[in-house]
């Protein structure tokens, strides 16, 4: 977790399509190499159809995978994929997205006003964190006393923890979100998760389950993500200070920094749940069919193969093709809200706090313990 890419160049040299065992010594491939995690992002005989999945893994190995909260349009294909996301799609697009740049720079002020005084702070819980939590609750309507109970609730969904821990968030999760909606099927708002009852009532074929798992989904997907873009982008730039100092004499380089920062240390590790419908050939290798693949976008987003000198931060390369937000079918759909949270997150901490320094050693950072998120659990900084 420390320092993945040294293993995935190690792993990606002795071939890009590898078998491995996951957590709870679950069989499966991971790919490492930029071409061969392109491919099969967008290859239709990979499914991600979560009942499926299901029939595949061996006896409790599924752990969150198997929560009814996980049946959503993620671990979904066409055309149940393409209606659920049709229903949300309209909410992400660049245009919809721009409307909320207001809203989000004033948190992001509120938050940096809060931070001055102190001195020093762990930007992770009072900046990269509060910012898309909150920014993503008022997308879908949450109140504003419940948003810090959804960190606690999410976290064993996207990393390493035991059996009861994940059961009680289950269970709490699932009758929050049962409650929400009920209750806005009962006065709706001016907000997405009012919206998709409105639809759901009109007979646009979305289940109280799909209504349920898709708040879960965006909830989560909405803030983790961000979070994590967020943080580690400022350690890149703690520990890269002429390429700070760049983009703070200029901040016109932002919308490209943050593409940069997507391809060096980006927020996702590996994908999401895949399996081979049937027999698929890939960096030199025949993946048999009913198997998982599972796809670093961490390594394949450092792949000297397809971005010349991977390891250094340059501000001003041509990031596009990263495949930071994945590719395909399921490219990321909050991608816009991310990236303009990123850029105003970032923009207002460098003009703000211009002399910020880590406030620790960089190998005692600690890493989330998760194959799914790559994210720090605190990244201390003296702001002045």
């Amino acid at each position: 977790m420390r320092d993945p890419h040294s293993l995935y160049q190690a792993l990606r040299d002795q071939g890009p399509v590898r078998p491995a065992r996951f957590h709870s010594r679950l069989p499966g491939w991971l790919v490492t190499g930029y071409a061969e995690a392109r491919q099969l992002l967008g290859d239709p005989r990979l499914s991600k159809d979560s009942a499926r999945a299901l029939e595949l893994f061996p006896p409790g190995t599924a752990g969150a995978y198997a929560s009814a909260l996980s049946a959503h349009m993620l671990n979904s294909d066409p055309p149940d994929h393409t209606r659920l996301r049709e229903l949300v799609n309209k909410v992400f697009t660049a245009r919809a997205v721009a409307r909320l740049r207001p809203r989000i720079e004033q948190i992001a002020t509120d938050l940096v006003d809060a931070m001055a005084p102190g001195g020093s702070a762990d930007l992770i819980e009072v900046y990269a964190f509060p910012l898309p939590i909150t920014v993503i609750c008022e997308v879908l309507g949450v109140p504003d006393g419940d948003r810090d109970r959804f960190r606690e609730w999410t976290r064993p969904f996207v990393g390493a923890t035991d059996a009861e821990e994940l059961a009680r968030a289950q269970r709490e999760l699932t009758a929050y979100m049962d409650t929400l909606v009920a209750a806005k099927r009962a006065a709706h708002g001016d907000d997405l998760l009012s919206e998709l009852t409105r639809v759901s009532d009109a007979g646009d074929r979305l289940s109280h389950a799909e209504l349920v798992s898709m708040a879960f989904l965006l909830l989560v997907a909405g803030h983790e993500t961000t979070v994590n873009l967020i943080g580690n982008s400022v350690l890149a730039l703690l520990r890269n200070p002429a390429q700070m100092a760049a983009l703070r004499a200029d901040p016109s380089l932002l919308p490209a920094a943050v593409e940069e920062f997507l391809r060096y240390d980006g927020p996702i590790n590996i994908a999401t749940v895949r399996f081979t419908t049937a027999p698929v050939s890939v960096g030199g290798v025949e993946i048999p069919a009913g198997e998982f693949v599972m796809i670093s976008l961490l390594a394949a987003n450092r792949d000297a193969g397809r971005f010349p000198d991977p390891d250094l931060l340059d501000l001003a390369r041509p990031a596009a093709g990263h495949l930071g937000f994945g590719h395909g079918v399921h490219h990321c759909l909050g991608a816009p809200l991310a990236r303009l949270e990123a850029q105003i997150a970032l923009g207002r901490l460098l003009g703000r706090f211009p002399a910020m320094t880590l406030d620790a050693d960089p190998a005692d950072l600690r890493w989330r313990d998760s194959t799914l998120i790559h994210g720090l659990h605190s990244l201390p900084v003296r702001l002045a």
